[in-house]
């Protein structure tokens, strides 16, 4: 009996284990060469354009759920045509598509393509609610495939003070709010210190879906969403951005400087015909791990504090 316990301890700590680094689906027994798989990939989608092209192209046959070498869509951003007279539909564009989600053979090319299409799509939204509902049925981006929820944004779309972070994690993927974990515990109370509050503030990500198990988004992924958080930028009007963590202030300013470098010096992002002020510190999980840091936090915090106050803010 006490065997049983024991092995039932175990698997718990296991499955605990697990959930804790971000594992939280099964996969195959056996392992994929992901670079054989990029290239037939691209093959595939070479022939697929080139069918397209020469109006030759007829849909694939069918292949059984352990063939990984499926055709991918095509990373294009076009208006749904109507087919050839007699068909009685309309061609979707595999971009724009509502995302029914959590099938690899809707995965895409993260190449030049994608990211054109994602910034027409990011352009053609005029309001935060059009833009959302952009992002739930854009299909460019593959980080779509394995999260649970679209992390678009928390706090009040209307304030002054728009704080950005790079992607979600475990937490916020299951919540659909950024930074409501541990890191987000942490940044609720750096900003009552100075006086605000999620209602005071608004709150998003470079990324809008959590890459899977926490691991950092690969620059293509990165390039791919940066349309999105510009234009929701551009749309939420803030007076003061301010950067949590070096990859959101690096990807967004186009400077390759460490966050040590970064931090603490006001500095202007350019949002379409707006240039906004903004500040980069420290990432609240960065301060988690290092809690020496928060001292350099709280500089940061005061300063963005004292800058508010000159816009009429508090």
């Amino acid at each position: 009996m006490q065997t049983s316990d024991n092995a039932r301890r175990e698997l718990e700590s296991l499955i605990e284990f697990y959930t804790e680094s971000g594992v939280d689906c099964f996969i195959g027994e056996e392992a994929v060469d992901s670079f054989v798989l990029s290239e037939e990939l691209l093959r595939q989608q070479q022939a697929m354009r080139s069918a397209a092209q020469s109006g030759a192209f007829s849909p694939p046959s069918s292949k059984g759920p352990a063939d990984l070498g499926r055709p991918v869509a095509s990373a294009s951003f076009e208006r749904p045509q109507p087919l050839a007279q007699g068909a009685g539909a309309q061609r979707q564009n595999p971009l724009t598509a509502p995302v029914a989600g959590g099938s690899f053979a809707d995965a895409v090319m993260p190449d030049k393509e994608a990211v054109a299409s994602a910034r027409e799509a990011a352009r053609e939204a005029k309001s935060l609610d059009e833009l959302k509902d952009c992002l739930l049925r854009f299909n460019g981006c593959n980080l779509r495939l394995t999260a649970k929820n679209l992390v678009f944004a928390d706090g009040n779309p209307n304030a002054r003070v728009m704080l950005i972070g790079e992607a979600p994690g475990r937490d916020e993927d299951l919540q659909g709010k950024p930074f409501v974990g541990r890191s987000g515990q942490l940044l609720d109370k750096m900003l009552g210190a100075i006086g605000l509050d999620r209602s005071s503030v608004y709150i998003a990500n470079v990324v809008p879906w959590r890459p899977p198990g926490n691991r950092t988004p690969t620059p293509q992924e990165t390039e791919i969403c940066k349309p999105f958080i510009r234009r929701q930028i551009e749309l939420a009007q803030p007076d003061v951005l301010v950067f949590l963590g070096a990859a959101s202030a690096k990807s967004l300013l186009d400077v390759q400087d460490g966050i040590r470098r970064l931090r603490g010096r006001w500095m202007t992002f350019e949002a379409g015909e707006r240039s906004i002020e903004c500040l980069a510190t420290y990432h609240p999980a960065y301060l988690l791990r290092n809690p020496i840091e928060k001292r350099l936090s709280w500089r940061d915090f005061l300063s963005l504090r004292q800058k508010i106050s000159t816009l009429g803010q508090i």
